[in-house]
């Protein structure tokens, strides 16, 4: 009996001490766990704040971007034009007029300007079709100096070109009147003349220089109504552009970039504040899309204001960043190669040669100077 009462009390002092473990275990585990819950809630709500102050910061961005673009349009179109924009797609609008006034920035010759609109016209707009008539005042009638759709036949070429009196059709009359026209329903409007193909609507815009009628703007669609309020406020916000460009043709003035540039202004805002040159894809052809430019027209400012190309442009954005982290105490643990990566180079050999181009020393050498 005295053995088995031994044996019991060696039994529950064991399980007292297993006891005591457990609750100083479970007591540890729940003091963990909530301090991992704890950071956790933390982190995501840092993290949530961290998001929201990336929206409100690219938010900006995308505020000043659009900014420069409006005041960009300011000396093309009145104050009225610039109104009717901010109410209907700003952003879309400036966009489409931005990459089509840079694109006709280096046109010299008619015909070059006129091919260059409808061929944009297509890519921007979706269109079926797109025409500029020019108005032959000793024909009295318009003449197709342009096309792109069906009537194109590549090599700038118009298949079977026509020519249209002043009055006749819905092209004609808005030469004649210099106001728009926008026929929802081609079939029950009699003054409808058949081109190529017989369509279901169209618009048709003036192209208007010093109060005269030159030219006009027209496109049809296969689908009943599809041209709306946006279409019709595009179609005359280009062709009032193709306006002031015909009209710079014809006194031959020639326009030079300036380094109050607003497109150059646009660019050194994205670099400088929003620092786009850290994405090692960053590409010509991605900026032009960005700035909402054409390609050549990019090249060209770069060139003109900067006196160096593309390439070279953005790598000294990039070396002027890799030079302040080298230099950055909370960089010290980053190797050379790291911070060049950082910074949007995109392998070591282009990282080395552009930063020795610059400043005359390796990264390395830089970091110990």
């Amino acid at each position: 009996m005295k053995i088995n009462l031994y044996n019991a009390a060696i039994f529950f002092a064991c399980m007292a001490i297993v006891a005591i473990a457990l609750w100083r275990f479970y007591a540890y585990w729940k003091k963990d766990n909530q301090s991992k819950y704890f950071n956790k809630f933390l982190r995501s709500k840092d993290l949530g704040n961290t998001s929201k102050a990336k929206e409100s910061e690219e938010e900006a961005v995308q505020k000043a971007i659009q900014n420069f673009r409006m005041s960009g349009l300011n000396h093309m179109f009145s104050e009225e034009e610039l109104e009717l924009i901010h109410y209907d797609k700003p952003s879309q609008i400036t966009g489409i007029l931005s990459y089509f006034s840079t694109s006709l920035f280096d046109k010299d010759k008619l015909d070059d300007v006129l091919w260059d609109i409808v061929e944009n016209c297509i890519a921007y707009l979706q269109l079926e079709d797109c025409i500029i008539y020019i108005l032959d005042d000793s024909k009295k009638a318009l003449i197709q100096k342009a096309a792109f759709g069906n009537k194109n036949q590549g090599e700038r070429r118009i298949l079977s070109p026509i020519e249209i009196s002043l009055g006749q059709g819905i092209v004609g009359q808005v030469a004649q009147s210099g106001d728009y026209e926008c026929v929802y329903n081609v079939t029950y409007d009699e003054r409808y003349v058949v081109d190529d193909i017989s369509r279901s609507s169209e618009l048709a815009v003036p192209i208007i220089i010093d109060d005269k009628v030159v030219g006009v703007l027209d496109s049809e669609h296969s689908q009943e109504g599809f041209f709306n309020e946006h279409h019709i406020l595009l179609f005359q916000l280009i062709a009032k552009l193709t306006a002031k460009k015909l009209a710079q043709i014809n006194i031959k003035n020639t326009t030079n970039i300036t380094d109050d540039n607003l497109y150059f202004k646009e660019l050194d805002f994205l670099m400088k504040e929003a620092k786009i040159y850290r994405d090692s894809s960053l590409g010509l052809e991605g900026i032009s899309k960005m700035l909402k430019i054409s390609s050549n027209y990019l090249s060209q400012m770069l060139a003109g204001l900067r006196g160096s190309n593309f390439s070279d442009y953005v790598n000294s954005f990039r070396v002027e960043d890799a030079k302040s982290k080298l230099k950055n105490p909370k960089f010290a643990n980053y190797t050379t190669l790291a911070i060049g990566l950082e910074s949007g180079f995109n392998s070591k050999s282009t990282f080395y040669n552009a930063f020795k181009k610059y400043t005359g020393v390796s990264p390395k050498e830089y970091r110990q100077s």
